[in-house]
């Protein structure tokens, strides 16, 4: 059996701020991102990105704020192999060192797998807001209509973890 490569995870840095843009509008549409009502542009924010041999794995942003640190992207192009958990831990380190009180992040009503993710790892539900896509795509109409499973996208879901 073939063990997965050693994963690196460093800092996202200014010299990845362009292929950051370019992930953002290859993976979510556009490069903002909607959340709460609130507009993110995930390569001007700090982060993470995982590396196997060099090459890009996975990545993670977040945002600092009163709230705590919430996660604002997430994705890892080769699953199983404990990239999105070593993304999230060190998400987690740098909300601690920040002194936040919670991590945070949303996701949407479709989102199944990343719900049983994210919960798997510590995150429990504490918030919904329906219907909230709608306003979201006067924002940003990339934002499917319909997501995973053919489910509408139409909710946002809030996951926190206290710190």
């Amino acid at each position: 059996m073939d063990l997965p490569p050693a994963i690196i995870l460093r800092a996202l840095s200014d010299s990845d701020r362009s292929w950051c843009r370019g992930k953002m509008i290859e993976l979510w549409g556009a490069e903002i991102v909607i959340a709460h009502g609130e507009i993110f542009q995930p390569a001007e924010l700090p982060g993470f990105v995982a590396e196997a041999r060099g090459e890009a794995v996975g990545l993670l942003t977040y945002h600092i704020s009163e709230a705590g640190c919430e996660i604002i992207t997430i994705d890892s192009w080769r699953e199983g192999i404990g990239i999105g958990t070593r993304l999230i831990e060190s998400a987690r380190q740098a909300a601690v060192l920040n002194k936040c009180k919670r991590l945070w992040l949303v996701t949407t009503n479709d989102n199944l797998h990343a719900l049983g993710f994210y919960q798997k790892r510590g995150f429990v539900l504490c918030a919904v807001r329906l219907n909230v896509f709608e306003k979201h795509r006067l924002l940003k109409p990339e934002i499917p209509q319909v997501g995973e499973s053919g489910i509408p996208i139409r909710d946002e879901i809030e996951l926190e973890m206290i710190l």
